[in-house]
């Protein structure tokens, strides 16, 4: 068991001793300062919910207040103790926290689920009591590591909906779409760096979508969030095979499989078959139309699913290509041909609703953008096609996609009274230039923004809420609340 007092970086460990002796508070922030990518404005703040519930709640009483305080001293001291060697430190600024007996912090924050422009502070975080102030960034480790991933994986998500909605208006109809939630399907979950990430990340992914094979982020929500998969939707699939599955039916046999499939397995409903195990255009041009009367009479849809090959071509074919080929046709067109189509409000062709297509391999933002872009010029509409997000979108990315950051800006000690802080390295391109005094965060037009040095009496105002005080959370969202909070602001 590691105490909870010991959840930080090793150079807060002597922080509390090197702030003016007589410092009494400091405040500090949670600010998404600049994107890597220009068409990111801003982040989708998510997470804090979980972080005050299990961390700040329930980590710290039971590895922390709840145990002996003379167990806590020993496991500290030994720590730091052969840490940074025997007595560079003295131990009873944590034996006080411990004897006080919750956590003496106020946390306030915009509501989760909600845009947060670069530059404006999603969460402010300050002492409630001065004999504590250091108490305020000994978190900023820990809060910094759980919520970045997931502002991340939310803002990602909320992109490619954003993506799916825009091609949608333009092939399908001006109309609310039903079927994009399901369109965008969380395939991340065996390449995150473990279960926990694996379950945050497919959490934020569904606040924008409901398909998702990452099965642990529903419990997530119903623990956390106040899901409930029995009177919602949080999140679902359908049944789908692998490769260990076809490869064991044999290549001479794959027509046998397809059929069995279709006709014993899952003889109505929707079902997903990997087929590229061997000869993917074979499937297309030959199974399939030999099964075409099985798959127009079942009730039901079969969603084809190449797993190889360079996607935007695999869908759409490839102009360089011999003409006429599978390959230069693409599946799309292959599947009309075999199966036929109808037409949208717009006048953009659509599968036959017995047959359908997902796609999950190396699908990135431009990827996207480049298949729902070829089928429309193809007289295809979005919808005849499943995009997986995977773990290069989920998982490849760093605190600094977003320059997410945690920095004190006002202070209070004996001697001086109320102190606006902030840095601005000359060394520096401004990015990490901070904003200074306590702030204060206002919807204007619309839209976020951040004022500085304000008073204590503005401070208390604006659209940061109480989330956690002196051990208590204060706010509760649900995934319902947020998930409206997400749609309203889908194209700010």
């Amino acid at each position: 068991m590691i105490i909870s007092a010991l959840l930080k970086d090793g150079y807060k460990v002597g922080h509390p001793f090197q702030y003016p002796k007589d410092t009494e508070e400091v405040y500090s922030n949670l600010t998404a300062r600049k994107g890597r990518d220009p068409e990111f404005k801003g982040i989708v703040f998510f997470l804090l919910q979980h972080f005050v519930q299990k961390y700040l709640i329930d980590h710290f009483n039971h590895n922390f207040f709840k145990l002996s305080e003379e167990y806590v001293m020993k496991q500290y001291s030994r720590r730091i103790n052969n840490y940074l060697g025997k007595g560079a430190i003295t131990f009873d600024h944590i034996r006080d926290l411990h004897r006080l007996g919750y956590l003496p912090i106020h946390i306030k924050a915009v509501p989760e689920g909600t845009f947060v422009p670069y530059g404006v502070p999603c969460l402010t975080i300050r002492n409630t009591k001065k004999e504590f102030f250091w108490v305020t960034n000994m978190l900023e480790t820990l809060m910094s590591a759980e919520l970045w991933h997931a502002c991340t994986s939310a803002t990602n998500a909320r992109h490619y909906r954003r993506t799916f909605e825009r091609y949608s208006k333009m092939t399908v109809s001006n109309e609310k779409n039903p079927f994009i939630p399901w369109q965008g399907h969380d395939f991340s979950f065996r390449g995150m760096s473990g279960l926990e990430s694996a379950s945050a990340s497919g959490a934020a992914h569904l606040l924008y979508f409901t398909g998702t094979d990452t099965i642990p982020s529903i419990d997530f929500l119903e623990y956390y969030y106040g899901a409930n998969s029995d009177t919602e939707v949080v999140g679902g699939s359908v049944p789908a095979t692998e490769h260990s599955v076809m490869c064991m039916g044999l290549e001479e046999s794959e027509l046998d499989t397809y059929r069995r499939m279709l006709t014993e397995v899952c003889p109505s409903g929707v079902v997903s078959i990997v087929s590229d195990t061997w000869d993917y255009w074979n499937v297309l041009t030959n199974i399939l139309p030999k099964l075409k009367e099985v798959i127009l009479a079942r009730n039901g849809k079969l969603v084809i699913r190449p797993d190889s090959g360079q996607p935007d071509l695999i869908i759409n074919g490839d102009p360089e290509a011999p003409e006429g080929s599978p390959e230069n046709k693409g599946s799309i067109r292959i599947l009309d041909e075999i199966f036929g189509h109808t037409k949208t409000a717009l006048g953009y062709k659509v599968l036959h609703p017995n047959i359908g297509l997902i796609y999950g391999e190396k699908i990135n933002r431009a990827l996207q953008e480049r298949i729902l872009h070829g089928l429309k010029n193809n007289g295809y509409a979005s919808d005849n096609v499943v995009l997986g997000i995977g773990s290069y979108n989920y998982q490849y990315v760093t605190r600094d996609n977003h320059g997410f950051a945690i920095k004190a800006t006002f202070g209070k000690t004996v001697s001086q009274g109320d102190v606006q802080i902030y840095k601005n390295p000359k060394t520096d391109d401004g990015t990490k230039k901070s904003a200074k005094g306590l702030i204060r965060v206002d919807r204007v037009d619309g839209q976020l923004k951040a004022t500085d040095c304000v008073s204590r009496e503005e401070e208390e105002g604006g659209v940061l809420e109480t989330v956690f005080l002196d051990g208590e959370m204060k706010r509760f969202q649900t995934l319902q609340q947020i998930r409206a909070i997400a749609e309203s602001e889908l194209f700010l």
